[in-house]
């Protein structure tokens, strides 16, 4: 990177330059909100003025039991109206929020909580039994902070020192949070691999704030509007995942309505989705394959249209985009990591394609997109050099922006690995077309190699989702003696009771290689059928335990 030294003017010593923190954006949304509320499920409900009371009885709470700046404060919720009060309140007092991954194993969330150093727990009564046989095993925890959605007694052994209501109501509705220096870090998360324990994901206040400005600037762009003061947000999202991709942050800035629905339940999601009239939602595909299937969405008794959908995580395919516009739901694509905060890229349609038909949309809506303002993405080969914009070159995607994790915490070398050449290395493999527009063809490490060909496990997976009779598939790559590796691929049928043939899948694959979109040598070697597949705990196609499976 070339640098200069541009001439720099004093600034008038009485003049100040405000950090850019958190507390900012909840100042701001309140400014904006009006009579927009937040909601939690159907149990309770009020305006952001409320909220931010809340969110200051919460600072005195927790400063009452000794949290102090510097601390780290774990929440194990589900997605709700007090969660989105730790996103503030915990950073605002200088403390770091870490959003505990509440689906991963009792060891791996021993190893996240111990390695955080968490001092201080937010706990729903649904985790406070996961959590008892690991507190011996995590003595610097001073307290745990009770949340209940109904009064209820508990008995535990945990050192509950109250519950999230009732402390909250005696507490005064105003504290004066600290100015303080605006890398300091405000998030801290987990996120899992193939190999080896969960990683540390750490953001500063300045990363987070310019990440929801950037996040805002592309949900409002024209051909591409998704969320305003105007419109109602649900996520579909866990809290615990890269802050809900950051958008409570988002929706906070706008003052939308939000609409947090506890423990993810299709009848559930679907009741607030109508009842609330939801505009916007996030998800991963499985999760709105879940929603469009469920009995009342499917039945035809409840309609959804013009609810729109970013999907991420996951590649969205053809198949689940036609399914849910066949509904009336509007789904677009958007790419990032968890290490990226993680909006890198969004499927903002050409002016020409968003004018078009919903036929010629389609396999727009199905690519990554654009970057976003602020990020510098390539495309490049194993030698480091960016590869052309033709659609067809395929390589790695690294990129930089103001909100990229500056590194894995307390992981000197992972970070280095990730960080190398003053990029940040995705792990994703990807081609970059003539308008800019980013397709990825797959992670790196589940690209099949099979006779000294590529084989993309996701564009198999979008081929053989459009066969009759299949809902939902993964694809992986399987050792083969003669050929490295052929494809073998886990499907689910519509109906458990009348699953397709394999070769029925193989024969609707020759079609493809008729028309020479696939080679010959990509149509799996075997279909199995299943009734569920493996997923991480985020919802994504888990492919090392489908390996393990095959």
């Amino acid at each position: 990177m070339n640098t200069v030294t541009p001439k720099i003017l004093p600034a008038t010593p009485s003049a100040t330059n405000p950090p850019l923190l958190i507390g900012e954006l909840l100042d701001s949304g309140v400014r904006m909100a009006g009579d927009n509320q937040i909601v939690y499920r159907d149990l309770s409900r009020h305006g952001y003025r409320r909220f931010r009371e809340r969110v200051h009885q919460l600072a005195h709470a927790l400063s009452a039991q000794g949290v102090k700046a510097g601390d780290v404060v774990a929440v194990l919720d589900w997605d709700s109206h007090r969660y989105l009060e730790a996103f503030f309140a915990i950073p605002m007092l200088g403390a770091v929020l870490h959003t505990v991954n509440v689906r991963l194993s009792p060891e791996q969330i021993h190893y996240t909580m111990e390695h955080a150093e968490d001092d201080f727990v937010l706990v729903h009564e649904d985790f406070v039994p996961l959590l008892e046989p690991l507190a011996t095993r995590l003595p610097r925890i001073r307290g745990y902070l009770l949340c209940q959605d109904a009064p209820a007694e508990v008995q535990s052994s945990l050192n509950l020192v109250g519950e999230y209501e009732a402390l909250l109501t005696t507490q005064p509705s105003h504290y004066d949070f600290p100015t303080f220096d605006e890398n300091a870090v405000a998030t801290l998360f987990y996120t899992t691999g193939t190999t080896g324990n969960p990683k540390g994901v750490f953001f500063t206040h300045r990363q987070l704030v310019l990440h929801t400005l950037g996040e805002a600037n592309a949900f409002q762009t024209p051909g591409f509007e998704l969320l305003n003061r105007d419109k109602v947000y649900m996520p579909i999202t866990p809290m615990f995942h890269v802050h809900a991709w950051g958008v409570p942050y988002t929706a906070t800035l706008m003052g939308a309505t939000q609409v947090y629905p506890g423990r993810y339940e299709p009848d559930m999601l679907v009741k607030l989705l109508v009842g609330e009239k939801v505009d916007f939602s996030h998800c991963v595909p499985t999760l709105l394959n879940m929603v469009v299937s469920a009995e009342a969405i499917a039945s035809g008794k409840v309609g959804l249209s013009g609810w729109k959908v970013l999907v991420g995580g996951s590649a969205l395919t053809q198949p689940l985009a036609q399914k849910a516009w066949e509904l009336g739901i509007d789904t677009r694509s958007a790419y990032g990591m968890s290490e990226t905060c993680p909006l890198l890229t969004a499927d903002i349609l050409p002016r020409d394609i968003n004018e078009a038909d919903f036929a010629t949309q389609l396999p727009w809506r199905c690519k990554a997109g654009v970057p976003v303002p602020l990020v510098h993405l390539q495309v490049v080969d194993e030698s480091g050099t960016p590869l052309p914009h033709d659609g067809e070159s395929v390589g790695e995607v690294r990129v930089r922006a103001p909100w990229l994790t500056q590194g894995y915490y307390k992981e000197e070398t992972r970070s280095e690995e990730l960080w190398r050449d003053g990029w940040l290395h995705t792990g994703d493999v990807a081609v970059l077309d003539e308008r800019g527009f980013l397709q990825i063809r797959d992670r790196i490490k589940d690209v099949i190699k099979t006779g000294g060909e590529w084989i993309s496990s996701l564009e198999l997976e979008n081929l053989i989702g459009q066969c009759p009779g299949i809902s939902e598939v993964a694809v992986i790559g399987v050792p083969d003696e003669k050929w490295g590796e052929r494809p073998a691929a886990l499907a689910v049928p519509s109906d458990l009771n009348y699953p397709p043939q394999a070769e029925e899948v193989q024969a609707f694959l020759q079609r493809f290689v008729d028309e020479g979109r696939i080679n010959r040598w990509a149509i799996p070697s075997f279909v199995r059928f299943v009734d569920e597949i493996p997923k991480t705990s985020v919802g994504k196609l888990d492919k090392k335990r489908i390996r393990q499976e095959v």
